[in-house]
């Protein structure tokens, strides 16, 4: 019991560097310390304490975020379909083109297509472009993959296709026009309709 008061009392006076502790022995034979002079006390050295105030913690050094570097060039992109110098049959010139990337579309950027050099679809994330009424003969297809401020990152070089589209006039001889198709079917315009015999 006594210790706990000797460690508490020093503890408390530790705290003032002109506090003064005195020692004695009461009439129980008790080892008594107090910070008041007493009669046959004896004053005890204090050591000054090697506590040191405290200081603001250090700034944590700043992490260093690592950014993704905006990408600027594809290692490729090319023309999947149609492949190049393909012929294509379809009677209303419609076409499907599919595109493919490596790596694959970043954020921000779209394919685009050109016909002729001309665009004739997107910016679209879809790979796939379908087409409708492409004119019979050989046209030159394009693709690019471009930013959103539509700078062109990269670009396929031109490569042909050939459709062929059923003329009017094949159509009129694998399916002749009877007197209800005319004015109803495109290869069958009313002003090629025959006059009815009277």
């Amino acid at each position: 019991m006594n210790r706990l008061l000797l460690a508490a009392l020093l503890l408390a006076l530790s705290a003032s560097a002109a506090a003064e502790v005195y020692t004695y022995v009461d009439a129980q034979g008790n080892r008594v310390y107090t910070d008041k002079p007493h009669a046959n006390a004896t004053r005890v050295d204090i050591r000054p304490s090697n506590n040191m105030s405290a200081s603001p913690p250090l700034p944590a050094p700043a992490r260093k975020v690592k950014r993704k570097q905006a990408i600027t060039h594809y290692d490729m992109l090319r023309i999947l379909i149609p492949e190049p110098d393909a012929t294509i049959h379809d009677g209303a010139g419609n076409l499907i083109v599919t595109v493919t990337s490596e790596p694959a579309l970043q954020p921000n950027h779209g394919y685009r297509l050109l016909l002729d050099g001309k665009v004739i679809a997107g910016p679209t994330v879809s790979p796939v472009f379908p087409l409708q009424n492409i004119d019979r003969g050989t046209h030159q297809l394009a693709a690019e993959v471009i930013d959103n401020q539509e700078t062109v990152i990269e670009r396929t070089p031109a490569q042909p296709f050939h459709m062929q589209r059923i003329s009017l006039i094949q159509k009129r001889r694998i399916n002749p026009c009877t007197t209800d198709d005319y004015g109803v079917r495109p290869e069958c315009p009313l002003a090629d309709k025959p006059e009815d015999d009277e």
